[in-house]
């Protein structure tokens, strides 16, 4: 007698009975290679050129065979390098893989799917040619194999990759390019199970009115069969059912229904649904497909501009490759994930994926989180032939046309447009999305849309006030080095924010494309200064255009500073600010020398209601502070969006720059010395107090030595060292009084008053008053020298964390920051992020760390730049900007930066807007820096402090 099953048993049986009936229903995806850098199989493997050619091996794939070893490195722009007749060396790659095949696949159709393969690809199974060879890098191809397999079996698979195409037009396409050119099979490879009666392709439009129509392909099909939608909404919920006779004289078949009210798709309300389509026979299930889709209408409107859902949006967007420096264009998931957060988190909402398609993850992520998409056909300088082109838009467009991110087809970029493949975008896409031609010749507008790339700001403000065309470029302020990206941004996006007729911007590029090189102990290599064209490094690293586009395209802008009456700016597209969440800190900052690990206290905080206000539109935060606020260093106020999600912090000092000074001073003013000397002779005059003695040269004001008795020796000296001008010294008084002594220096020249003053706590102050109201000057203020071979670190109380240029000052929020000395050069390795060396500004004070000991400087006016050490934003044959004398300097103005290509060349930054003008200085400067060489005996306390609540993860 049989026992009956306890009920947990025979549920958990049936579950597994379900599921693999589900299962079976759906198509099935068994993996040949891994899905990922980082999840890779073992494959046999022989390359036929290059390193560790000639015998056979073992590869893991998905991979670039450069990163495992093989074939050589070749940068695709090498017929530069090495001349216009240099040939590209072609390299096969062999690989073999064993898969067994279960009996029950024999009456399956049964496909093998490339996700992406470098380049010409030849798959054979068991020794049988699978079909044609695919030609064409990018895109995700796939053979019926259903004949060719061994059910009950072990099969061969055997797939020949070449590097180089044999048709001409795919290697000029592809692999004569500005990026690295890999082999190999670079994305996954899996096969595909299917019931022989099955739906081979599903194409959904869904508008923003609510209309849904769903194109279906249907394979196999012998009888009379039913096809059923089912929608759902955003959070699961059943919407409608939709159903129709299928028969076997039907290929392409239609549903279609229409349903009130849906949530609409946008990149700042990524609502997805999903359909559950169903194949059935006689009421039973055969096979099942699922889609995501998003309702959205995309409009381009003559004159006026681009609208989703019947508003018009601006695209803030970037352009990306596929690409880690480990792996080259072999990805995983996180690492798209990662790439679209990082776009969230400098509130971006655009992309362009140039120059051909990216995974597929990347594009779900971008459904999902918010991303406006340029999904572009390969073509760099040169364009598909139309016989090559062809059946590359179909595998593009079908792939992804159900992705309501993808808003935009491009068809190549700039020389690489075949306009006779325009119309294959819109055959295999019923949306109807746009098709675009990124380039960089005027007359090339398509659609009405003019993508000129390169614009400086006085054409591009031409196109915005004068043309009828829509003005987006898919390239603009290219990011080699470090100018461009955020440099100048700040002019250009107001001029697009404020035109009726821009489309927004996509700024070249992403990301710094250095390989780890297998072939030179995992050495970065960006070709020289080919491919270090990022906004973020090689692993993400955030440069200083990170930072300042994070504020530039803020969707909060704060208008201004008054707390009385703080004013902000909706720059969202679709969403009111009173659904967003604002908070406030007061805070103290630390002091220098201070032991804590973190770098403020909050003293209070809150939160404030959020306004109503409309996008577009400007209102009044109401903000309302506890009496006395003003005794605090700063406010800092937050937004964050409806997700929860930082927008952005703005910090406000509330201290005036002379009493922090003041507090700074007395905090660390050391036991008081006894006395304080004076000593000089013909031509110096050495002043001492607290262990501190300095020496200044009295024929140049300058002081020239400096030693403190319980550190050593510093080597800070030569200055003030006029940056602009001279003068001459005329004569010098000494002053002396029981807590100090002065030396006031009479000048001539440009220098107007030059004074030094030792006090009996060892501070020293330097107060000086200089002219440069003549000419217009990239830079202005005194340098002084010291070894920077000395230096360790650097604390600040100031803007950071990166450095920054005259005409990018966004995003580098006052707070107190430490930087680690690295000799980062701009185009060289290695590379450390943030930056040290460079213009940082509105300094408070800044605490250097040195192999001698420490010292500090405090400003007593605000608005002070301080520049350290040799550093050129832009390389060439002579690096530019031009770098002041000396080796730290105290700045009043820092020179602004052009970009590598075209614009601002040489550092002609005047092209590139308001902020790249040269400034007059229309009245004379005055400062006062103190001084203290060495640590001070007060510094020792153990302070907390809060974290800054800035550059929040997602």
């Amino acid at each position: 007698m049989m026992k009956t099953l306890r009920p947990a048993i025979f549920f958990m049986l049936l579950l597994i009975t379900t599921g693999q009936i589900l299962l079976a229903q759906q198509a099935q995806q068994v993996y040949l290679s891994g899905t990922g850098f980082g999840d890779t199989k073992t494959w046999d493997f022989y390359c036929t050129r290059g390193r560790k050619s000639g015998y056979w091996t073992t590869i893991q794939v998905p991979s670039c065979w450069e990163q495992q070893g093989f074939g050589n490195y070749n940068y695709g722009r090498d017929y530069k390098t090495f001349g216009k007749n240099y040939r590209f060396h072609d390299e096969e790659g062999i690989y073999k893989k064993k898969f067994f095949v279960p009996a029950s696949w024999k009456n399956k159709q049964v496909s093998i799917v490339f996700e992406g393969s470098m380049t010409d690809t030849e798959v054979k199974i068991n020794g049988r040619s699978t079909g044609s060879i695919h030609r064409g890098a990018f895109y995700r191809f796939a053979y019926d194999i259903s004949s060719l397999l061994l059910p009950g079996k072990e099969n061969q698979l055997e797939v020949i990759v070449s590097k180089m195409s044999s048709d001409k037009s795919v290697n000029n396409a592809e692999r004569l390019a500005d990026y690295w050119v890999f082999g190999g099979i670079y994305r996954p490879v899996y096969l595909e199970i299917k019931p022989k009666a099955n739906i081979a392709h599903v194409a959904i439009q869904a508008t923003a009115g609510g209309e849904f129509t769903a194109r279906v392909d249907g394979k196999n099909l012998t009888a009379a069969y039913q096809l059923q939608a089912s929608l759902y909404d955003p959070k699961g919920k059943l919407v409608t059912q939709i159903q129709t006779p299928v028969n076997n004289r039907d290929s392409v078949f239609t549903l279609q229904t229409k349903i009130n009210n849906p949530f609409t798709w946008t990149s700042e309300t990524p609502y997805l649904y999903s359909v559950k389509l169903q194949l059935k026979q006689a009421g039973k299930v055969l096979y099942r497909h699922d889609e995501k889709f998003g309702f959205r209408t995309i409009e381009i409107k003559p004159g006026q501009g681009i609208f989703v859902n019947g508003t018009q949006v601006k695209m803030k967007g970037v352009n990306r490759h596929c690409f880690w420096p480990e792996s080259g264009r072999t990805l995983n998931d996180a690492i798209s994930l990662q790439d679209v957060l990082l776009l969230k988190q400098m509130n971006m909402n655009a992309v362009r994926c140039s120059h051909y398609p990216p995974d597929k993850k990347f594009l779900q992520y971008c459904d999902s989180l918010g991303i406006y998409v340029i999904n572009e056909l390969a073509g760099w300088q040169k364009a598909y032939s139309t016989a090559a082109g062809e059946p590359l838009v179909k595998e593009m467009v079908l792939r992804d046309r159900n992705h309501p991110s993808v808003i935009f087809w491009a068809n190549g970029n700039e020389g690489g447009t075949n306009k006779s493949l325009d119309a294959h975008f819109t055959k295999w896409d019923p949306s109807q999305r746009p098709v675009i031609h990124p380039h960089h010749r005027p007359g090339n507008a398509f659609n009405f849309i003019d993508t000129d790339h390169y614009e400086d700001y006085y054409s591009t403000k031409k196109k915005l006030q004068h043309d009828t065309l829509i003005y987006m470029p898919t390239e603009m302020l290219h990011a080699q080095d470090d100018g461009g990206g955020g440099a100048a941004m700040y002019d250009f996006w107001e001029l697009h924010w404020n035109s009726k007729v821009s489309g927004g911007v996509f700024i070249w590029a992403m990301v710094d494309e250095a390989i780890q090189r297998t072939d030179f102990n995992n050495r970065l290599d960006a070709n020289g200064l080919n491919a270090n064209d990022g906004i973020l490094g090689p692993y993400r690293e955030k440069e200083g255009s990170y930072y300042a586009l994070r504020e530039i395209f803020s969707p909060v802008q704060l208008v201004n500073k008054n707390l009385n009456q703080l004013t902000l700016q909706n720059r969202y597209h679709f969403t009111n600010l009173k659904a967003c969440n604002f908070s406030w800190q007061l805070v103290n900052y630390i002091k220098p020398f201070s032991s804590s690990d973190t770098v403020f206290a909050v003293q209070h905080k809150g939160t404030i209601p959020a306004p109503d206000i409309k996008p577009g539109a400007t209102g009044i935060l109401p903000l309302s502070l506890p009496a006395g606020y003003e005794q605090y260093d700063a406010l800092m106020l937050q937004a964050k969006d409806n997700a929860g999600k930082e927008i952005y912090t703005w910090h406000i000092q509330l201290k005036p720059a002379s009493l922090v000074t003041k507090e700074v001073v007395q905090e660390l003013t050391a036991k008081v010395a006894q006395k304080i000397t004076v000593q000089q002779t013909d031509s110096v005059v050495k002043l001492t107090a607290s262990d501190i003695t300095i020496t200044l040269d009295k024929l140049t004001g300058r002081l020239t030595d400096v030693t403190n008795t319980k550190a050593a020796k510093l080597s800070f000296n030569n200055g003030p060292l006029l940056i602009n001008g001279q003068y001459t010294i005329k004569a010098v008084a000494i002053e002396q009084t029981e807590d100090s002594i002065t030396v006031k220096f009479t000048t001539g020249g440009a220098m107007q008053q030059l004074a030094w003053t030792i006090y009996r706590s060892g501070w020293v102050q330097l107060q000086y008053e200089y002219n440069n109201t003549g000419p217009a000057y990239n830079m202005a203020g005194i340098s002084f020298s010291y070894p920077e071979n000395y230096i360790l670190s650097a604390s600040w109380l100031g803007k950071g964390p990166a450095r920054q240029w005259r005409n990018r000052i966004k995003g580098t929020e006052k707070s107190v920051y430490t930087n680690l000395y690295n000799n980062t050069q701009t185009g060289y390795g290695p590379v450390v992020y943030p930056e040290f060396k460079g213009y940082y500004g509105d300094i408070s004070w800044m605490q250097f760390n040195t192999v001698e000991g420490s010292f500090l400087v405090a400003a007593n006016e605000a608005d002070l730049f301080i520049r350290l050490f040799n550093f050129y934003g832009l390389t060439g044959v002579k690096g530019t900007p031009d770098l002041p004398a000396g080796d730290i300097s105290f700045m009043d103005v820092i020179p602004a930066v052009g970009t590598k290509l075209a614009l601002g060349v040489n550092n002609n930054t005047t092209v590139l807007g308001p902020q790249g003008q040269l400034p007059v200085l229309a009245n004379n400067i005055k400062r006062s820096l103190f001084f203290y060489f060495g640590t001070p005996e007060t510094s020792n306390k153990k302070e907390t402090y809060s974290r800054p609540v800035v550059d929040e993860v997602f």
